[in-house]
């Protein structure tokens, strides 16, 4: 099993305990946290069942999701959740995702975050491609996906079912190789 800590200068990416539900359903629990994402955010069971389903996750071979406490440095306390979930029929490929609570949001925090993600898939699963989806309304990811070297590559129509509607994506990654310049976190 690996382990997961990723250190940043601002951030560090740790596997989830129990001991996170309720800082992460401060996350998942929050509608404003949640505005954009594709479910109407979590009780705290659901929460708890995601946390239990991370750690299962963690102790299976190969893994394929990391669902990762994301932690301020200078504080220690987690402020949200980033998830990499590496494509079963195409291993070299991983899709990410993230939230963060939202009283963190509007300081470069997310591009920190995305950034995080980026270097673990590279530098530490090994991975070529890394993606990751957001609503065509959440100017705000868009802008912390660029601002983290993915790329903008176009829309997926009619994507995803949330709030009774269908919605369609914006798809952002980054290659590995092109990833270059962005790598100081």
């Amino acid at each position: 099993m690996r382990h997961v800590d990723i250190p940043g200068r601002r951030l560090r990416l740790r596997e989830v305990t129990v001991d996170d539900v309720d800082a992460l359903h401060a996350v998942y629990g929050d509608p404003t946290a949640t505005e954009h994402l594709p479910f109407d955010p979590r009780t705290r069971e659901e929460v708890e069942e995601i946390v239990a389903e991370a750690m299962r996750a963690a102790g299976t071979e190969p893994r394929r999701l990391y669902v990762l406490a994301v932690t301020d440095v200078a504080e220690g306390r987690t402020i949200g959740v980033g998830r990499l979930h590496i494509e079963h029929d195409h291993p070299h490929s991983a899709e990410i995702g993230m939230g963060l609570r939202p009283d963190h949001w509007g300081r470069g925090i997310g591009t920190d975050l995305v950034r995080l993600l980026l270097v673990f898939g590279f530098r530490h699963l090994g991975l070529h491609r890394v993606w990751g989806a957001r609503s065509p309304a959440n100017t705000a990811a868009q802008l912390t996906m660029l601002m983290a070297g993915m790329v903008e590559e176009g829309r997926i129509r009619h994507h995803v079912r949330a709030r009774g509607t269908w919605r369609d994506s914006v798809v952002h990654s980054a290659i590995e190789d092109e990833w270059e310049g962005y790598r100081d976190v």
